[in-house]
C-alpha cells in the first residue's frame, strides 16, 4: 500500500505540475487512497489465507459481502485487480520463508514424537519469544557471539564469521522452542532438546547456548536457569564452531 501511494502521489505530483491544479486534485487523490485501502487490506488478508490456509482459503464472495457489510460496493474483477496490483507491488515474492515458519514445522514433529509438552502451550510461547528475539536482536546475537569466541571484543573478521550463525533461522527456531519448553516445564527441557536434536541435527550444545541467550534477555536475572542447577550443556561453546567453520 506505501508503494502504491508513493506512485500514486508521485504521478499526482507531476500533473499537478503540467496542469497547475490546485489542492481541489490533492483532495481528490486523498479520497481515493482512502477508499482503495481498504481494498487493498482485504486483498492481503485472502492472499495470506491462500498461502496458510490452503483449502479453507477466504472466497471472494466472502470478501464481497464483508465490504458490502463495511458499506462498500466492489466487484469481483476490482478484487482480483487488487490481488494483482499487491502482488506486483511485491514482485510475486510473497511465499518467504520466515523462523516462525520453522517453528511451526518442528513443533509439528514434536508433537508427533510425543513431546511432554503440549504443542499449543509451546506455540505461544513461541510467538512471544520470536517478537523479544526481532526486538532485542542485536544484544542476543552479540551475546551468542562473545559467547562461541569466549571474549568481550569480537574482531570485525569474527563478527563476520557469525553472520552465517544470524541467518541460521533453523537454528533460531530450536532456541526459542527450547527457550519456551524452559519456561513452561523445566524438568522437561532435556526431552525437547534431545527430540529437537535429533530431528534437526543440532549439537545439543548450540540449542543450550541459544534458549539460554534467550531466556537470559527475556527474564533476566530471573530465569530459571539459574533458579536450579544448569544443565551442563549451557556452559558448552559449540557455537564458537559454528561461527569458525564459516570462513
Amino acid at each position: 500500500m506505501v508503494k502504491q501511494a508513493e506512485s500514486i502521489c508521485r504521478q499526482a505530483t507531476l500533473q499537478s505540475r503540467e496542469n497547475k491544479a490546485g489542492p481541489q486534485n490533492w483532495r481528490a487523490l486523498r479520497e481515493q487512497l482512502l477508499n482503495k485501502f481498504i481494498l487493498r487490506l482485504v486483498s492481503c488478508v485472502q492472499l495470506a489465507s491462500k498461502l496458510s490456509f490452503h483449502y479453507n482459503i477466504i472466497s471472494n464472495i466472502t470478501i464481497l459481502n464483508f465490504l458490502q457489510a463495511l458499506g462498500y460496493q466492489y466487484t469481483k474483477e476490482e478484487l482480483v485487480e487488487s490481488e494483482l496490483d499487491v502482488l506486483k507491488s511485491l514482485n510475486f515474492q510473497i511465499n518467504l520463508t520466515t523462523p516462525l515458519a520453522y517453528v511451526e514445522v518442528l513443533l509439528e514433529v514434536l508433537g508427533y514424537n510425543g513431546c511432554l509438552v503440549p504443542a499449543t502451550q509451546l506455540h505461544a510461547t513461541c510467538l512471544t519469544l520470536l517478537d523479544l528475539v526481532y526486538l532485542l536482536h542485536d544484544p542476543i546475537y552479540e551475546s551468542l557471539l562473545r559467547a562461541s569466541i569466549e571474549s568481550s571484543t569480537p574482531s570485525q573478521l569474527q563478527g563476520e564469521k557469525f553472520i552465517a550463525v544470524k541467518e541460521d533461522f533453523m537454528l533460531l527456531a530450536v532456541g526459542v522452542i527450547a527457550a519456551s519448553a524452559f519456561i513452561q516445564n523445566p524438568a522437561c527441557w532435556s526431552q525437547v532438546t534431545g527430540h529437537l536434536q535429533s530431528i534437526t541435527g543440532i549439537a545439543l550444545e548450540s540449542i543450550a547456548e541459544f534458549s539460554y541467550a534467550i531466556l537470559t534477555h527475556s527474564v533476566g536475572a530471573n530465569t530459571p536457569a539459574r533458579q536450579q542447577s544448569v544443565p551442563p550443556h549451557l556452559a558448552a561453546r559449540a557455537l564458537r564452531a559454528a561461527a569458525s567453520s564459516n570462513t
